[in-house]
C-alpha cells in the first residue's frame, strides 16, 4: 500500500496520508475500500514524464469519460455550453495570491514562465533530469497561429509579485474521425513545489477552461505520465541513444547484464552519412508541397491535427537569427526527376538538466511530424516499413550530427513499423491521450496489451504533442 500511495501522489493527498505513511488505521481502511480504478487514478508507469494533474474527485466533476464505460458510445460533446452562464471573472484564489494573464511577448515575463518551469515542471522519480525548455522553444509551443493572450494564464504571489503557477492553451483544428472540433491544446501546468498542497492544479484547470469558453471553444486535448479519467488513447515512450557513452554517464541508459560499453558503443554506431537521394533541409519554397502530403498523410489516423499554411510555416519551419535558438528540424526528399516531394520528415529539441553529475544536460531530439507518398499509393506493409525505417535512420544520423544524445518518439503513427528495427528501446514512460468535453471512443496507441510495440494494429493518433 505504501508503495502504491509513493506513486500516486494524488490519491495520498485526498487520503490526508503523507510519504506513504500508513500509520493511521483511517488511512489504511479507506485505502482497502478503493477500487482498482480508484486506486489507478494518478498512477504513472514509472514517474518519469508524470503530471500529477489532480485527483480523481476533482475530475468526477468535469466533462470526461468516467473510469469503466466499456460500451462503444456515440461520440460528440458530452455538454453544450450556455456562453450566458459563463463567469466573466475568474474564480477565487487562496488568499496571498492573484490571478494574471502572462505577455510571453515580454522577454521578463517569458523568462519568468522558464524559470518557474525549469525548477518545478517535469522531473523523474530520482530527481536526476529535469526538463530545460528553452525561452525560444516556449516562444514556439505558445505563441503559434492564432494564439491568446488570455491562454498564458498566471498566479502570482501577492506580496513578492513571484509567478508560483501556470496553464497554457493554443488553439487547434483537431479532427477525431470523420468531424473536426475548434479545440485548445492545453500544456505546461506547473505549479511551484512549495505550493503543491494548495489543491491549486484543478483550479487551474477550470480557469483555462472558462477562458476557453469565453472564446466558443468548447473541447481540448491534453496529455499526462498519469492515469486520470480517462485516457481515449495511450502510448509509449521508445528512446534510441546517439551517445550511448554519455547516457550511461548520466545514469540513463544502464549497461545491460554480460554487456560491455564498448559494445554497446558499437551498437548504437549510426553511419557518417545519410542514404536517401533527394534528401535535404526543408525551405520556404516546399510549404506547399509538404502541407498537401502531410493533410493526406494525417487522413490515415482517427485523430489528428488539420494544419493550415501558416501552422505548417510556425510548427516546421522555425528559426532565429542564432543557430544556438533553433528547436525544430525539418527535412524533404525531392524527386530529382519529378521535382516533387516524396517525403518529409521533423524533430524537435528538448534539453533536460542533469542534477549532480560531471554532465550538466542531455540534448533529446523528439520525432516530431512526417510522411511519406508510400503510404498514399497502393502499397504493403512491407514497402511502407522498408521507406520508413530508411527515413528514420537519415533522422537519426542528421540528430547525431547535431550533436543530440538521444532520439525520443512514442508509439504513435507509423511509428510501430521502425522503433525496434532503428533500435529504439521502451523506456517506463507512458503518455496518455485525453479529450475533454468530448466523447469518443477508444483509438488505438500502438502498444497491445502488454505494453509492447503493436506493429499489427499500429496507432491511430496523429497528434504529435510537445
Amino acid at each position: 500500500m505504501s508503495d502504491l500511495l509513493s506513486l500516486n501522489p494524488a490519491l495520498a493527498q485526498q487520503l490526508g496520508v503523507a510519504d506513504g505513511d500508513l500509520s493511521s488505521k483511517q488511512a489504511t481502511d479507506a485505502l482497502k475500500k478503493l477500487s482498482l480504478e480508484d486506486i489507478m487514478t494518478g498512477l504513472a508507469a514509472n514517474g518519469k514524464n508524470a503530471k500529477d494533474m489532480a485527483s480523481y474527485k476533482f475530475w468526477q466533476t468535469q466533462p470526461v469519460p468516467k473510469f469503466g464505460e466499456k460500451a462503444e458510445i456515440e461520440e460528440g460533446p458530452f455538454k453544450i455550453v450556455d456562453l450566458e452562464k459563463v463567469p466573466k471573472e475568474p474564480g477565487p484564489l487562496v488568499d496571498g495570491f492573484e490571478w494574471v494573464t502572462m505577455d510571453l511577448t515580454n522577454d521578463e515575463e517569458i523568462k519568468e514562465v522558464f524559470d518557474l518551469l525549469y525548477g518545478h515542471y517535469v522531473e523523474d522519480n530520482e530527481a536526476m533530469f529535469r526538463f530545460n525548455y528553452s525561452v525560444s522553444f516556449l516562444r514556439w509551443a505558445l505563441l503559434s497561429p492564432g494564439w491568446s493572450k488570455e491562454w498564458h494564464v498566471g498566479v502570482r504571489a501577492s506580496a513578492s509579485r513571484k509567478l508560483v503557477a501556470f496553464i497554457s492553451a493554443v488553439p487547434i483544428a483537431l479532427r477525431v474521425r470523420n468531424k473536426v472540433l475548434h479545440a485548445s491544446e492545453v500544456n505546461f501546468l506547473c505549479i511551484h513545489k512549495k505550493l503543491r498542497s494548495k489543491r491549486l492544479a484543478p483550479v487551474l484547470i477550470k480557469e483555462i477552461t472558462r477562458r476557453c469558453y469565453l472564446q466558443k471553444i468548447w473541447q481540448a486535448i491534453y496529455t499526462a505520465g498519469v492515469v486520470l479519467p480517462t485516457p481515449v488513447s495511450t502510448t509509449r515512450y521508445y528512446h534510441r541513444s546517439l551517445d550511448w557513452q554519455k547516457l550511461n554517464d548520466v545514469g540513463f541508459s544502464p549497461l545491460p547484464h554480460g554487456s560491455k560499453p564498448q559494445y554497446q558503443i558499437l551498437k548504437y554506431k549510426l553511419p557518417n552519412n545519410t542514404a536517401t537521394k533527394g534528401l535535404r533541409p526543408m525551405e520556404e519554397k516546399d510549404v506547399d508541397a509538404v502541407l498537401d502530403l502531410l493533410q493526406k498523410y494525417l487522413q490515415r489516423f482517427d485523430m489528428a491535427p488539420v494544419f493550415t499554411r501558416e501552422e505548417v510555416v510556425h510548427w516546421l519551419l522555425y528559426k532565429k537569427d542564432s543557430p544556438d535558438e533553433q528547436v525544430a528540424w525539418s527535412y524533404v526528399v525531392e524527386d530529382p526527376t519529378t521535382k516533387t516531394i516524396t517525403d518529409f520528415f521533423s524533430f524537435y529539441c528538448i534539453e533536460s538538466s542533469v542534477i549532480n553529475s560531471k554532465h550538466t544536460s542531455i540534448r533529446a531530439a523528439y520525432l516530431y511530424y512526417y510522411a511519406t507518398t508510400v503510404a498514399l499509393q497502393p502499397h504493403t506493409q512491407a514497402q511502407l516499413k522498408e521507406r520508413l525505417n530508411s527515413l528514420v535512420n537519415d533522422a537519426l544520423i542528421l540528430a547525431k550530427k547535431l550533436k543530440f544524445d538521444v532520439f525520443n518518439a512514442l508509439t504513435l503513427m507509423d511509428n510501430a513499423l521502425f522503433l525496434e528495427q532503428q533500435k529504439f528501446g521502451a523506456g517506463d514512460g507512458q503518455l496518455h491521450y485525453y479529450l475533454y468535453n468530448y466523447k469518443a471512443n477508444p483509438i488505438a496507441g500502438g502498444v497491445d496489451h502488454m505494453n509492447r510495440v503493436d506493429e499489427k494494429g499500429c496507432s491511430g493518433i496523429g497528434v504529435v504533442m510537445l
